[in-house]
Parts: C-alpha cells; sequence; structure tokens
C-alpha cells in the first residue's frame, strides 16, 4: 500500500476541540479508558514539567461515502486530557452507590440529562455524544456518574502547552486493505508502556468484516468470567470458537492446536483470518459451510437463552469448571445447530459436575490446565456429556 506519515504538534486545547467536534474518533475495537485518576494527575504534571510525552497516532480511514480520523494509539492520553479540562473522573465507587440509590428508589433514569453512563465499559464517547462544549457536558452529567476533580490547569495552560502526533494516510480507499493496514499498526502498538491485553489487541482484526464483529465478542459472553482471589478473566469466546470449529473439521480433538501451543494467539489470528475471508486455512472449515449466509445470530440467541435456562454459572473458579460447562453446549447449539434438553438440566448439571471433580482430583491437571492434552480431555468430555442431552 503506498502510504504517507505526516508529523506535527497540536496544543492541547486544540486536541480536546477535535475530540468534542468528532474530527478525531476512536475505532469500534479500541479498549475502554483503563488509566486510575492518579495516572491522569502524573500525565498533567508531565506536561506541566515540559517533559517528554509520547505522540499521538491518527489514521485517515477512506470509505466512499465518507472520510474518518481513527484514533490508533492515545485514547488514554487524549481522554485523559479532555477529563482534566472538564475537571471530572469516570469512578467506579460512586458509580456503584447510584446505581444502589437508583435502584432502591424504584427509579428508572429516563429523564434527560440523567442518564447514568456505564463506567465500567467506558470511553470519551459517553461525553462526547451529550454535547460539543463544556458546558452542555456538565449540564448533562448525572449526579453520582461522575467525581469532580480541579487537575490545576486553566485555558492558558491548554492553549500554550503541545503534544505531538503522526498521521497516517493510505493512499488506497479499499476499505479492506485499509482495515488489515491498521489493524497490523494497532496489533503492534504500546500505549504508554502498557502493553494491550491479546483479547484487546486481536479485536481490531473482527472488523475486517464488520458484520462478523458480534461473532467473535458477542456481549452476552461478558458475563462469563473466571474469578479468583487475585483476578478476573473473562471468556475468551474466540478460543471456544476456534478450537470447536478445528473439532468440527476434524470430527475429533487429536490434532487441536497442534504446533501452536506456545503461540495460541497465531492459531487465534488464523481462525480469525479465515472467518472474515482474509485467508483460507486446512486447520477450519469453511466460514460459509458451517454458516450458511453468515447467519449466526439465530444460534447465539439460542445460546444464551440455554444458558440462562440451565442456569449456567456466570463466574467460575477455574479454566477447568468454565471449559467443562461450556465447550459441549456451545459445540450443541452454535456449531451442530442444535437444543439441549433444559428440562433435564439437574441430570446434566450433576453430569458435568461429577466430570470437573475428577478432573480437580487430578493433580497433574489442576497443575497446568493450559497443557493441551488436558485441553483435549475437557474438550472431548464437555462435547460427549452434552450430546446425551441434545433434542433429536
Amino acid at each position: 500500500m503506498d502510504n504517507r506519515v505526516y508529523y506535527g504538534e497540536y496544543s492541547l486545547k486544540h486536541w480536546i476541540d477535535l475530540i468534542l467536534k468528532g474530527n478525531i474518533i476512536l475505532p469500534d475495537y479500541q479498549r475502554y479508558f483503563v488509566w486510575s485518576e492518579k495516572k491522569v494527575t502524573t500525565l498533567i504534571e508531565t506536561f506541566k514539567k515540559k517533559q517528554f510525552v509520547p505522540p499521538i497516532t491518527i489514521g485517515a480511514f477512506k470509505s466512499e461515502n465518507s472520510s474518518q480520523n481513527l484514533i490508533l494509539d492515545g485514547q488514554q492520553r487524549l481522554t485523559s486530557i479532555l477529563l482534566a479540562y472538564l475537571g471530572l473522573f469516570p469512578d467506579e465507587a460512586t458509580y456503584k452507590k447510584a446505581l444502589e440509590k437508583f435502584a432502591d428508589e424504584n427509579d428508572d433514569i429516563e429523564e434527560e440529562g440523567e442518564q447514568l453512563d456505564n463506567i465500567y465499559e467506558w470511553t470519551f464517547k459517553a461525553l462526547t455524544e451529550k454535547g460539543k462544549n463544556k458546558e452542555i457536558i456538565l449540564e448533562r452529567i448525572a449526579d453520582g456518574n461522575y467525581k469532580k476533580n480541579d487537575f490545576g490547569i486553566d485555558d492558558n495552560f491548554l492553549k500554550n502547552t503541545f503534544l505531538g502526533f503522526s498521521y497516517l494516510v493510505p493512499y488506497i480507499t479499499d476499505e479492506k486493505v485499509q482495515q488489515k493496514y491498521y489493524s497490523s499498526v494497532f496489533r503492534n502498538i504500546n500505549i504508554q508502556g502498557e502493553r494491550l491485553l491479546p483479547q484487546e489487541s486481536r479485536a481490531s482484526l473482527y472488523f475486517l468484516d464488520k458484520s462478523l464483529a458480534d461473532f467473535f465478542n458477542p456481549s452476552f459472553i461478558k458475563s462469563l468470567v473466571i474469578k479468583n482471589v487475585s483476578n478476573v478473566t473473562k471468556a475468551d469466546f474466540v478460543r471456544f470458537l476456534s478450537l470447536l470449529s478445528q473439532y468440527r473439521k476434524d470430527g475429533n480433538s487429536n490434532r487441536i492446536a497442534r504446533g501452536y501451543k506456545p503461540q495460541m494467539e497465531k492459531y487465534y489470528e488464523e481462525y480469525i483470518y479465515s472467518v472474515v475471508g482474509e485467508n483460507s486455512s486446512l486447520m477450519f472449515p469453511d466460514f460459509s459451510t458451517v454458516f450458511p449466509n453468515k447467519e449466526f445470530k439465530a444460534r447465539f440467541e439460542s445460546l444464551e437463552q440455554t444458558i440462562d435456562s440451565l442456569v449456567i454459572p456466570k463466574e467460575y473458579t477455574s479454566i477447568i469448571d468454565m471449559d467443562v460447562y461450556l465447550f459441549g453446549l456451545i459445540y450443541s447449539i452454535v456449531f451442530e445447530n442444535k437444543s439441549v434438553k433444559v428440562d433435564e438440566k439437574e441430570n446434566l448439571k450433576a453430569a458435568l459436575a461429577g466430570k470437573i471433580a475428577e478432573f480437580k482430583n487430578d493433580g497433574s491437571h489442576t497443575k497446568v490446565p493450559g497443557a493441551l492434552k488436558y485441553l483435549k480431555l475437557r474438550i472431548d468430555a464437555s462435547i460427549d456429556i452434552y450430546k446425551n442431552y441434545e433434542n433429536e
């Protein structure tokens, strides 16, 4: 691709204007805002001390009907500058208290200007959608949704403090080619030393075919997590899809991820490319043979409903539990397009619990559950159990 890169700098005030006017936007695959209030303060202090702040990377994305400027690197920095300008910070503690208050008062929060922004999945879009200037945004902030903070800046500081940029301009209008290019750029970027999680970096690939973005990361999967004392890990749906797709083609687990175990992210990437039609793969079946006309939504709706009907756990203590509960269920409904006998859920869940206990009684399995041989055992066991409870 024949590209050009331009370099320059803008005042912080100009960056804020670009955000508020919608002249630069976040692509759909960008992560949520994750910086702490302390880190925002540190960034502002860095500007005040005239120290180095990494430049922003913007990419021009052209289509037949429009042209957009995408923020490829620098979301956390730009959002922090906007928050400092507004004197706000999205706070989880106040958000949680506000939700509890509204629940207690049975308030449906329907009045304009009183909508609570979801702080757990927050980007600056929540603010820019309220208005195009500071006064309107602050008027439409719901009480208890944000906390106020004076970051010690004024208009003079914003006008006389500068932040650099690199501006990528592709000279090809083909959207898919541009998206592939920007996906590559995005996946190789660190955000001020904080490397993206594999799932976050991988998300840019989903939009090689926008119609399939929800296939890789359906909203209902976000509630399924592994939770222990040290951290919370969300279910990786692409992991389930790719492994089960190869199972579907081979008819067994013998060759699943063979040769990829040290580099599973490359395995998931090859699966994604095979689905969006970027590359064919000998490991996975053709997407259209499993989902004719890309029709997957009905199966996903059935999966979500069945998870609720079976009262499948949303929180797990280990990957062993999650895998045994979900591999067979996803395979039956999503890949085989079958339904599960929810009226026999007690027997089904007893069988699943028994298999989980068996695996956990094996010290080697619990010590290295990520080993490929144990992963295959969980896939086989889960699929075999659910087969006994499929409707004809």
